[in-house]
């Protein structure tokens, strides 16, 4: 299908230069798009945490195969601004068209490497990503923190349900997709007990969607009262608070709420190597331990092996997830939103002008979430 000729766009982009520097507000303008190709007006973005570890240069998108300067941002709901040559429908074959919402993995997968073609999309060896371009030469338009994103021919693109607001919708195709990709991946089944390590958007995401899968019990650990009560309005039967516990403490804890057995599956959202450790003494026989959080390099724990061997665990490590799982989690939102507050997981929108200060409210925790609304 052909539509008609592309005009070109001016918009803004949020320049990131280097880790530890402001961003610049710089105005660029996109004068093609290329057949397949879908240019996304930008919405809402949110700063994940990954954008913020970016920022601070904790994780290098250098080692992703990532170029400076470049355009961050990644969790996002847009309206199709153009469409090129050849698109016309999103991946459930729903009709798309100029002012239709979307959302889209913002990863994309190649379709015919021996991963994708063996289901592990998330594992393309030609993968490629927002946040992972060149900001200073076409298309511009390569993260979520602009007037515009441009989706490249061929991605994974799903229509957001009309109930579902943009607050509410640009956390699907990060965090909610990611935890919801985790506990399939370790098949949490009804009536398990669950633990949440970490209670900001993910732990939140995750509280809900294991409550969902029926687990009997879930209990979320942090240190902030704030996302401890969120937690329990996400649907957590018993949140343990860090401060003023030790890990001894919190292991009896678990103990006691599982009725002795220990957890059946641990998922980690914290970030921090440290939290590791603790989470595998809360599994109980044969429980499975969800790795998501830690995506910085080189940091390191230490842990007895035999712990494994002798009580049949399991770690899983999650990166991505595979781009269906977004249907899904459009899908989850549209059924769940009247019942969790979700919009509490984005209280704070920024104007892309403002985007120093809604990093600098992210990086000290102000906010669950900061939004980006350009």
């Amino acid at each position: 299908m052909s539509h008609a000729p592309f005009q070109g766009v001016q918009g803004r982009i949020a320049r990131f230069d280097e880790p530890g520097t402001p961003f610049e507000i710089e105005q660029v303008t996109l004068a093609d798009l290329g057949p397949g190709e879908i240019l996304v007006k930008v919405l809402r973005a949110n700063i994940c945490g990954s954008d913020v570890h970016a920022w601070h240069g904790t994780f290098a998108t250098r080692g992703l195969g990532g170029q400076l300067p470049t355009v961050l941002g990644h969790e996002m709901v847009g309206m199709v601004h153009a469409l090129g040559d050849g698109v016309d429908a999103d991946s459930n074959g729903a009709p798309l068209s100029v002012g239709t919402r979307v959302v889209f993995p913002y990863f994309f997968c190649c379709h015919t490497c021996r991963n994708c073609l063996s289901g592990r999309r998330n594992a393309c060896l030609n993968l490629t990503m927002a946040m992972l371009g060149r900001a200073d030469e076409p298309p511009y338009f390569v993260g979520g923190y602009a007037d515009y994103f441009v989706l490249p021919a061929g991605a994974v693109i799903y229509t957001v349900p009309d109930s579902v607001p943009d607050e509410i919708a640009a956390g699907a195709n990060c965090a909610l997709s990611q935890v919801m990709y985790g506990l399939e991946r370790v098949d949490q089944q009804l009536g398990e007990y669950v633990v949440v390590q970490g209670a900001g958007a993910l732990g939140l995401y995750a509280v809900a969607v294991a409550k969902a899968r029926g687990a009997a019990k879930v209990i979320a650990i942090d240190g902030v009262p704030e996302r401890l009560e969120l937690a329990t309005a996400f649907g957590a039967d018993a949140v343990i608070d860090i401060t003023g516990t030790t890990d001894q403490d919190r292991t009896r804890m678990v103990r006691k709420l599982t009725d002795g057995q220990g957890a059946d599956v641990v998922v980690e959202v914290v970030g921090h190597p440290s939290a590791i450790d603790e989470g595998l003494k809360l599994l109980g026989q044969f429980g499975r331990y969800v790795e998501i959080g830690n995506i910085n390099v080189g940091r390191t724990f230490e842990f007895d092996p035999s712990r494994f061997v002798f009580s049949n665990k399991t770690m899983v490590g999650v990166s991505l997830y595979d781009p269906s799982v977004l249907s899904r989690a459009l899908a989850f939102l549209e059924r769940y939103q009247h019942t969790l507050p979700l919009d509490r997981l984005a209280a704070t929108a920024y104007p892309l002008d403002d985007i120093n200060a809604a990093f600098a409210a992210a990086s000290d925790k102000r906010d669950v979430r900061a939004s980006i609304v350009p």
